[in-house]
C-alpha cells in the first residue's frame, strides 16, 4: 500500500515528465539510426520512471537465465559508448536531484529512487525492471 501511495505522489510530482524525457530520447535515438541499439534502454528507463517503487532494475541473463545481445560483449561495448556519451551526465542529474529531495524529511523515498536511476543510467544496456517481489522469490528459491 506504501508503494502505491509513493508510486502516485511520484507520478504527480515528476515521474511523468521525466518519463516523457527518456521516451523522447528513445524517439530522437530511432530516429537517428545510429541510436537504436541504445533506444531499448530509454524506454526501458522511461517506463521505470512511471512506477518505481517496489520494482527494481536487474540484468537479463541474470533474471531470464540466458544470455541475449544485450547481455553479452555487444552489451559491453553499448554500455560503454552510452558511458560517455549519456550515461555519466544522467547519472549526475539524479545524484543532484536525490541530493535536493534529501533536504526535507517528505523528500527521502523520491531522493533514494533518484540515486537507482543514478546507477541505472550509467550503464543499462542489458537490464530489464520487476517487481521486486519477482526477485525475492528467484533469490529465494520460491518461484
Amino acid at each position: 500500500m506504501l508503494a502505491l501511495i509513493l508510486n502516485i505522489v511520484w507520478i504527480l510530482m515528476f515521474g511523468w515528465n521525466l518519463a516523457l524525457a527518456w521516451f523522447l530520447a528513445g524517439i530522437i535515438m530511432i530516429l537517428t539510426i545510429v541510436g537504436i541499439p541504445w533506444a531499448r534502454a530509454a524506454f526501458t528507463i522511461g517506463l521505470y520512471m512511471l512506477w518505481p517503487f517496489g520494482r527494481t532494475a536487474v540484468n537479463r541473463d541474470r533474471f531470464y537465465g540466458e544470455e541475449d545481445v544485450g547481455t553479452g560483449p555487444l552489451g559491453l561495448l553499448g554500455n560503454i559508448v552510452w558511458f560517455v556519451f549519456a550515461g555519466w551526465w544522467l547519472a549526475i542529474g539524479h545524484v543532484v536531484a536525490g541530493v535536493g529531495l534529501f533536504i526535507t524529511i517528505i523528500g527521502i523515498p523520491f531522493g533514494w529512487q533518484h540515486f537507482k536511476f543514478a546507477g541505472l543510467s550509467l550503464a543499462p544496456i542489458g537490464k530489464t525492471i520487476v517487481d521486486r517481489d519477482m526477485m525475492d522469490q528467484l533469490r529465494y528459491g520460491r518461484g
